[in-house]
């Protein structure tokens, strides 16, 4: 294959795509006029967590074929792509990082340190018995790189894991099993993409199936979780919640949830860390080889030759 200008929007990026064979990086401002090599540009790799706004970029750049993303969430791009443009995502990248989230997640809520942190706010010695993460049992709603990350370093707690997945497999529940397993768990762990078919599958009903005390952790997407029903199961106390994303994002500072008892709330940033980048750019470069090879990249979602 001829050489393949690709379009990078950080300067780490160009250096880390430099050793590429076949790959020329050419650098470019997401905010700002496209240089004059984005007419030949055969692959545009978009701004880490871009919205859908950065889409319209696709329509300007005639000769595209593949978008090359550098999270693991697509849903942003998925069914808006031009025939002919393939996508894939950065699936392998954030795994490590976002379950580090959860398992300081898990500890925090369990453990009540947003609570003691208030305490502390107010000068407050306010010593009580907390909950514990060690056995305990936590259910992880995705059975992908994330939770295969998560089921690592959840085992020195001896956390008995169960992981559900959209079918079942050898060491995996199948979706269609999850309300009979929610009672058996103290933690529910939502690591699933946003697709058609998980966009509010967590509902007043799965939030039912949850027992009293249970906490529910979602490092997914916002919409995955029916923020309403979420909001009215935390006011009434019976459940307890992590969220690293919300629905509306970012939240409005009026919004109800900002206010409900039992919830850790992180503005999106459970891969954000120093490695992030590199970590990013490193499987972009595997998919942008075998691209250049003329294969089909690893992370393939959405198949447009």
């Amino acid at each position: 294959m001829s050489e393949i200008i690709t379009l990078i929007p950080h300067p780490e990026g160009v250096a880390a795509l430099a050793g590429v064979d076949d790959v020329t990086p050419v650098p470019y401002d997401p905010e700002g006029e496209l240089p004059p090599a984005a007419a030949m540009a055969q692959v545009l790799v978009p701004p880490f967590l871009a919205t859908g706004a950065a889409v319209a970029v696709v329509r300007t750049l005639p000769r595209l074929r593949l978008v090359q993303l550098l999270t693991a969430g697509a849903e942003n791009w998925v069914g808006r792509l031009p025939d002919g443009v393939a996508l894939s995502d950065c699936r392998g990248a954030h795994g490590g990082a976002t379950a580090e989230w959860i398992v300081a997640s898990l500890l925090a809520v369990r453990r009540e340190l947003p609570t003691f942190v208030r305490a502390q706010d107010e000068a407050r010695w306010d010593q009580h018995q907390t909950g514990e993460l060690l056995g305990a049992r936590v259910l992880l709603l995705g059975a992908g790189d994330v939770a295969g990350h998560t089921v690592r370093r959840l085992a020195p707690f001896e956390v008995t894991t169960t992981l559900v997945g959209r079918r079942a497999r050898d060491g995996v529940h199948g979706i269609d099993e999850v309300l009979d397993l929610l009672p058996h768990h103290d933690a529910c762990v939502v690591v699933v993409p946003l697709t058609e078919d998980t966009r509010g599958l967590v509902d007043a009903r799965f939030l039912a199936a949850m027992p009293d005390g249970a906490v529910l952790v979602n490092a997914a997407r916002g919409p995955v979780v029916d923020t309403a029903a979420l909001t009215a199961e935390l006011a009434h106390g019976r459940l307890r919640a992590a969220v690293d994303v919300t629905d509306p994002e970012p939240l409005p500072p009026d919004h109800p949830l900002w206010k409900v008892p039992g919830l850790l709330l992180t503005p999106h940033v459970a891969g954000s860390v120093p490695g992030a980048m590199a970590r990013a750019y490193r499987v972009a470069a595997e998919q942008l080889a075998a691209f250049a090879r003329g294969e089909r990249p690893p992370n393939l979602v959405e198949n447009g030759y």
